[in-house]
């Protein structure tokens, strides 16, 4: 590991280790931007390394979206295996039952998230597992016949498992499991549990 990578790990450790309770969801947000920033010295492109749709579902309210991704193309070694990360910007369609239970409501969702992702086999297994925590913004507050919400800003943190496959592994699929909430910033604060599957597909 060179100099620059020792310094950008060890930034993500002080921010990740030094947060506690309600604020590791901004310290995580902040740690994947602390990545990019002690790397800044480094040429960086705006293309975008690949693009996604995913649909998902809390089995009344139903969700669609398409997004980018961008590399970070940095490495870790962690114990058997090599941890790896990405931006992921995401425009997203929720459907779900209206308060007054007499029509169907939606709203639009645009997210940013960093992504941490670990392969075994010294990284390279086509299996991986990954989580992120993401900022949300939707266009209106989610209001269901069930939950409210009270804030159009919240927190988007998921885990999820996947698998590569293809000729040079250009092709992708994910199952993830997602949280949001506005992590107490206003209450009522009742969060919102999504299974999703993903497709995606990478530029190589």
């Amino acid at each position: 590991m060179n100099p620059k990578e020792r310094g950008t790990t060890r930034c993500w450790l002080t921010v990740t280790l030094t947060s506690t309770s309600r604020s590791t969801l901004v310290a995580l947000v902040g740690a994947a931007a602390c990545l990019v920033v002690a790397d800044a010295t480094r040429a960086q492109t705006l293309a975008p390394s690949g693009a996604f749709l995913q649909v998902g579902t809390t089995g009344d309210t139903h969700e669609g979206s398409a997004g980018l991704t961008w590399d970070w193309n940095r490495d870790w070694e962690l114990g058997p295996g090599r941890l790896t990360g990405f931006w992921e910007s995401s425009v997203s369609r929720w459907s779900y039952p209206a308060p007054d239970g007499r029509q169907t409501a939606w709203l639009a969702k645009f997210g940013l998230t960093p992504v941490f992702r670990y392969r075994p086999d010294s990284g390279t297994s086509a299996w991986f597992v990954e989580g992120g925590v993401g900022v949300n913004l939707t266009t209106t507050v989610y209001q269901t016949d069930r939950k409210r919400f009270s804030t159009s800003f919240n927190f988007g943190s998921h885990v999820g498992v996947g698998l590569d496959f293809g000729a040079s592994r250009q092709h992708e699929v994910v199952l993830r499991l997602e949280h949001f909430s506005n992590a107490g910033i206003k209450h009522p604060n009742p969060g919102e549990n999504f299974v999703q599957l993903r497709y995606a597909y990478h530029f190589r």
